[in-house]
């Protein structure tokens, strides 16, 4: 089943730079070629050459505030819109396998054993991400009344079980994956396989 998606992920303009005379450089290229126009068109818009063009577009220059405020006269867009290829820093966290967190959830005591696999500051997004690695084993118990709020997707791994959320159950095998509202009842209800391991990735919202 194909899904048309909001977001084109090979968009230049989602692109982001980590200097800012690269993101002008990219930005003005989109915003001109969407005008239909050649270097040589634009150029000649700017009453620039054809090379400053270019090495604007490269980045291989620093635009002054008035060529930048030039080049937004001649694209007729804010000044603000040559910049937005460029992203102040964003925070990234890199978990090297087997560094996971061990975290507390509840269904630790059904021994289900919960390893978070990152965590941003709670200012980097509106929405929190929570995701574990849950690994099941001869000792775990079954624990299908989990609830809690947002949303939450799992991701088979290993193993074998069936998941209950609400009133339905589903078989879940290694590959399979699982995306539902988790303030209805949820857990997995049948161990069939074990050990059983699933990414359990866990989405809401700060307020």
């Amino acid at each position: 089943m194909k899904t048309l998606l909001s977001q084109d992920p090979h968009n230049t303009t989602q692109f982001r730079e980590k200097q800012l005379e690269a993101a002008i450089g990219r930005q003005t290229r989109v915003l001109r070629k969407q005008r239909g126009w050649t270097i040589a068109q634009f150029a000649s818009e700017m009453d620039v050459s054809e090379g400053m063009i270019s090495k604007i577009e490269n980045g291989q220059v620093s635009p002054s505030l008035s060529m930048l405020q030039v080049i937004s006269n001649t694209l007729s867009v804010p000044l603000t819109a040559l910049f937005q290829g460029f992203e102040e820093h964003r925070p990234v966290m890199h978990v090297k396998s087997g560094e996971g967190v061990e975290a507390e959830r509840a269904g630790t005591r059904a021994g289900h054993h919960y390893t978070l696999l990152g965590h941003l500051g709670a200012q980097s997004s509106s929405v929190l991400v929570e995701p574990y690695l849950i690994t099941l084993t001869e000792t775990s118990d079954t624990f299908e009344t989990f609830q809690h709020i947002g949303m939450e997707f799992i991701y088979m791994l290993e193993g074998e079980v069936t998941y209950r959320h609400g009133a339905e159950t589903f078989v879940l095998r290694p590959g399979d994956s699982l995306y539902f509202d988790a303030d209805a009842p949820h857990g997995p209800e049948r161990l069939t396989k074990l050990p059983a391991r699933y990414l359990s990735i866990i989405c809401y919202s700060q307020e």
